[in-house]
């Protein structure tokens, strides 16, 4: 049975799954997705490609992310070939992070896997970026992929977990970019050190947040109403759906983004605009000062991505 996120529309993270289960599934959201209709053989060659290199050889391999940035592509990292396949496999938010930020910029990467919207941000657009990743082997291939793209030393990466108060939480570390806090159900668990983000922010400020944590994002806000109130943030992309598996009700997060005065968005990369976000979207961009951000985007240099120009 498929995860309610797979359902809803994320099927791409769960590329390894479906890899398993469908190989047309796979195709068919490879030559679908925005940044792949010009370019649909090209595409599609890229998938076999890469699925007969990891055939044979084990060693992971350096490839270009956008013209300014690159990612490591290896067995078991489907955070990185993902994007080989599609330049952006979080088109919108991706596509957004790269208008929005400039060099002088600081973002906030909390669940950043093997690094990707990290390397948008400092790699390509050269803004600092604090980053947070919890599990260790995932952490050890975020800090490569920091290495090997200009600026790393804008980077702050920090192997821990995010939640209301200090202390320490147990994570799962088999499930790749699925990782998440464990449950009572799960086994092969590590335990890390989680801070709040309100402690690392201390004497800091931000203008775009990226919370990708599994279902955990209202402890890491519980933990954050001090960044969230800080008016130089505008701009937070967050994943909802699988909040449940807390007991989380995710519409009390919301009515918080509402209260800071957040409303719910959709951005358009072609055109370069913002629209109200309709319902039942599992990505969701909260914007404050509108304005602000789409005078910022409309502005932004051209990005290359895979033969597109945007």
């Amino acid at each position: 049975m498929l995860s309610q996120r797979a359902k809803s529309g994320s099927a791409f993270n769960y590329f390894d799954y479906f890899c398993d289960m469908n190989l047309l599934a796979v195709i068919k959201y490879i030559i679908n997705h925005p940044l792949n209709q010009n370019h649909k053989f090209h595409a599609v060659f890229r998938f076999f490609v890469w699925q007969l290199y990891k055939k044979f050889f084990s060693f992971p391999v350096i490839l270009p992310f956008t013209d300014k940035s690159f990612l490591i592509m290896r067995r078991g990292a489907p955070g990185a070939t993902n994007n080989l396949y599609c330049g952006l496999h979080e088109y919108e938010d991706m596509a957004f992070l790269l208008h929005y930020l400039r060099p002088e910029d600081t973002f906030v990467d909390i669940g950043a896997n093997v690094g990707s919207f990290t390397m948008l941000a400092t790699g390509h657009v050269g803004a600092s970026t604090i980053c947070f990743e919890p599990i260790p082997d995932t952490y050890s291939m975020l800090k490569q992929n920091i290495g090997v793209n200009t600026n790393a030393e804008k980077v702050t990466a920090l192997n821990i977990g995010l939640g209301a108060k200090p202390g320490s939480l147990k994570f799962t570390r088999e499930k790749g970019g699925m990782n998440h806090v464990a449950l009572d159900t799960d086994k092969d668990i590590v335990e890390v050190p989680v801070d709040t983000l309100d402690n690392i922010m201390t004497g800091k400020s931000t203008k775009l947040i990226k919370i990708d944590v599994e279902g955990f994002e209202t402890e890491v806000f519980n933990g954050g109403e001090q960044t969230l109130s800080n008016k130089e943030l505008r701009a937070v992309i967050i994943e909802f759906g699988l909040g449940f598996q807390f007991g989380f009700d995710e519409d009390k997060l919301r009515e918080k983004f509402l209260k800071h005065g957040f409303i719910s968005c959709r951005y358009d990369p072609r055109k370069r605009e913002i629209f109200p976000n309709e319902k039942g979207r599992d990505n969701t961009l909260y914007i404050r000062d509108i304005e602000f951000v789409k005078e910022r985007v409309k502005k932004a240099a051209m990005v290359t991505v895979n033969r597109n120009i945007f």
